[in-house]
């Protein structure tokens, strides 16, 4: 199932994607919630409920509704940084022992087709393309037998990062060169969980322009889905909505001889294989 957020006259809703039409699903059945989060917290009976709707087989043309971000507020959005072997080689720096986490903000999010806004006071924007997991089920200490029945599904996810703030400032910071305002798209779809049977070789790529500037595949993930949910919900609970941006391959713009800086005028765009193709444009800010 492509699930989807979107806006139709002014309406904001939860829809599947079926048959070049997306079934509006509170419309469908007064039941089933409008926002993504709490579809998604409401389990099985949400699914099951969405099931039936889309075989009814009522629906908006596709081209008649702006798809907005499958989740505008999540509790979480966690990230995980040099989770890609070439990546790290290419960063020049050792492949982690554990997992390196850092967070951003839910004002980083935008949609399908929003601008990124590269800030005035970074010099150094870089793009990271990511596949992205979407927590379905709440949970604590969770093993990695049962890691798998805790994901809602995927979506393309795009860290774009500001190089200067997160490597050169005293410190490092690696949260405020991550979290500015536009910093996370993602979407257009989540794609549930059984339409994904393996999350570990899926092909992954950024396009910048007219260049493919990062083509990998997620096989090269260090930390894998499940080894990365395990890993986090020892230290906090995962909730229905939460995002895992799972790492970016090879490719960005700060390894690049010269070095390759989004700024205004530029189109983005971030393909995972069977999740959908996410395209920005950057506007200078």
């Amino acid at each position: 199932m492509h699930l989807v957020t979107f806006e139709h006259h002014e309406r904001k809703g939860v829809g599947v994607r079926a048959n070049g039409a997306i079934v509006d699903l509170n419309e469908a059945d007064s039941r089933i919630p409008s926002d993504m989060k709490s579809f998604l917290g409401g389990g099985s009976s949400n699914f099951e409920a969405a099931t039936k709707a889309v075989e009814k087989g009522d629906g908006v043309i596709e081209d008649e509704v702006k798809i907005l971000a499958p989740i505008s507020n999540p509790e979480k959005i966690i990230c995980i940084g040099l989770n890609y072997a070439d990546h790290a080689a290419e960063s020049g720096m050792p492949i982690p022992e554990e997992p390196i986490v850092f967070s951003k903000y839910a004002s980083s999010i935008i949609g399908q087709g929003d601008e990124i806004c590269a800030p005035s006071t970074s010099s150094q924007v870089d793009y990271e393309v990511e596949l992205v997991v979407v927590v379905g089920k709440s949970g604590r200490n969770i093993s990695e037998s049962r890691a798998r029945s805790h994901v809602a599904g995927y979506m393309v996810g795009h860290d774009v990062s500001a190089r200067d703030y997160q490597l050169e400032k005293p410190g490092g910071q690696w949260m405020l060169g991550k979290t500015f305002d536009t910093f996370a798209p993602i979407g257009p779809d989540l794609v549930t969980e059984d339409e994904v049977p393996d999350p570990h070789s899926l092909d992954i790529r950024c396009i910048l322009n007219d260049q493919t500037v990062q083509d990998s595949n997620t096989e090269q993930l260090i930390f894998n889905v499940d080894q990365l949910i395990v890993y986090l919900s020892h230290v906090f609970t995962l909730t229905p909505g939460d995002m895992i941006f799972t790492g970016t391959p090879p490719g960005v713009g700060m390894a690049r001889e010269p070095q390759l800086w989004l700024k205004g005028g530029d189109l983005v765009t971030c393909e995972v294989e069977g999740l959908g193709s996410l395209q920005n444009p950057v506007v200078a800010g």
